[in-house]
């Protein structure tokens, strides 16, 4: 059985696989989900951060990743939701079809992982004396809304809330909190009149990268005070 490892969903991209080689270590290994196997998942396993592949698209493939913890883990010391999708309205999907996938993936699974795995991050607490930790990572259109988007706003929102009530039912044993972040990096086919109309949507007006994600995960993992609070990772987007 393994100790006082750090869980993050949704890890073979972007900010998630920043954070599994920033956060992995002898003292306390990354374990992480991923839905579709690639070149990034098999650098993590050379690092050495134990990858499971996890379907969250539906309660028993949630359940079944619970039960894999469960099985190899005796403690955790911190779970990090970043696993996520991004799915607009459109024409081809029931308006049904789409709040349901947004809600399974930001809100069903990370409350069933939080109830599902809460023996774990107390089983650390009880070990390090030491408080453990869950982050849920949301969006800053949960406090505006969007047009295009709406689904996935809500189902955000919904994950955002779930932060109040986890602090409230696991304080002072787990922290709880969440982070907003907006635009951090551009994908790849951004054009680059996209990428000029985005930057002007903040007052910082730059990308920063995931390493200020990462930054602001390893702030929250090293307070001993804060929770049930949000960090606004938008460069002043809120303003603009």
């Amino acid at each position: 059985m393994l100790n006082n490892a750090i869980l993050i969903t949704g890890a073979g991209k972007r900010l998630g696989f920043a954070l599994a080689k920033a956060l992995h270590c002898i003292e306390t290994p990354v374990v992480i989900s991923y839905r579709t196997d690639h070149p990034q998942i098999q650098q993590l396993r050379e690092l050495g951060v134990h990858c499971i592949q996890g379907d969250f698209a539906n309660d028993d493939g949630i359940q079944a990743f619970n039960q894999l913890i469960t099985a190899q883990y005796q403690s955790l010391k911190a779970i990090i939701h970043n696993a996520s999708d991004w799915m607009a309205e459109s024409a081809e999907l029931k308006p049904s079809e789409v709040m349901a996938k947004m809600l399974q993936v930001h809100v069903q699974a990370p409350y069933q992982l939080n109830l599902g795995l809460q023996p774990l991050l107390l089983n650390y607490q009880r070990q390090a004396n030491s408080a453990a930790d869950i982050i849920h990572l949301t969006d800053y259109i949960v406090d505006k809304g969007s047009k295009k988007h709406i689904a996935y706003a809500a189902s955000k929102a919904a994950l955002a809330n779930l932060t109040l009530s986890f602090s409230t039912l696991l304080a002072p044993l787990v922290k709880v909190n969440s982070i907003a972040p907006s635009l951090l990096m551009f994908n790849a086919d951004d054009d680059d009149n996209y990428q000029q109309k985005a930057l002007k949507k903040s007052l910082m007006q730059i990308t920063p990268g995931a390493g200020e994600g990462v930054e602001a995960v390893q702030y929250l993992l090293n307070s001993r005070y804060i929770t049930g609070t949000t960090i606004h990772l938008d460069g002043g987007r809120h303003l603009a």
